[in-house]
């Protein structure tokens, strides 16, 4: 099954490589490895994996420089991209979810742990049945299928978190989402988000969409305004 899904790895560490490639060869996965952020580019535009693995402290380009670059590019958009590092601060996290990861893992981490945060990931790549529609909420048309979302003509470019949140705010518009509904709905139960990762996602939207569409309930959470 997994022999579908591509993954980039990306550490200036040979040995990291070598085991965490071995392990996922195993599993099924296609397999690509970097060992600087330069060489990870040239490979994520040969190969548009599904999956990026990116070290966050590596030579010529830094993983988070990498995620940044390949996020502006709309064939990116709806990658999935992790981080893997040895720092694990609140300010090292948040600089990588602005960057437009996904996920954040601490090093050292065993190949089980990374395979299982992996299939976590992936469970969207697996499940493709669900069906075209778009959705038409205040002045915005957001398409699932596209992963896509435009304000009138103009076309709104969120990563894959972003669009995850809005999808999940404007399910259900004036409802308020607690942060804690939020962490459940768009993280796997093995990975602790805090509460100023899901603002800095929140804050990213209003910046791309605007202020007026997400309203803070002081205390509980946010809502999407109706």
């Amino acid at each position: 099954m997994n022999k579908d899904i591509s993954i980039l790895l990306a550490d200036d560490d040979p040995d990291i490589l070598e085991i965490l490639e071995y392990n996922l060869t195993k599993e099924g996965y296609t397999v690509y490895t970097s060992i600087d952020g330069a060489i990870a580019i040239e490979l994520a535009n040969q190969h548009y994996p599904d999956v990026m693995i990116l070290d966050v402290m590596m030579p010529k380009i830094s993983g988070v420089d990498v995620c940044a670059e390949l996020r502006e590019k709309k064939e990116f958009q709806d990658t999935i991209i992790a981080f893997l590092t040895a720092r694990d601060d609140d300010f090292s996290q948040i600089t990588c979810y602005e960057a437009g990861g996904d996920d954040f893992m601490s090093k050292p981490i065993t190949p089980k742990v990374l395979l299982s945060r992996i299939k976590a990931l992936t469970k969207r790549l697996r499940n493709k049945e669900t069906p075209n529609t778009q959705i038409q909420v205040s002045d915005l048309t957001i398409d699932k299928d596209a992963i896509e979302v435009r304000k009138g003509d103009e076309v709104i470019n969120l990563v894959k978190k972003e669009f995850e949140l809005l999808l999940l705010l404007t399910s259900k518009p004036g409802k308020v989402f607690r942060r804690s509904e939020i962490s459940e709905a768009l993280w796997s139960d093995d990975v602790i988000v805090g509460d100023r990762t899901i603002d800095v996602h929140i804050r990213k939207l209003r910046e791309k969409l605007g202020s007026d569409y997400i309203s803070t309930v002081t205390g509980m959470g946010y809502k999407f305004n109706d």
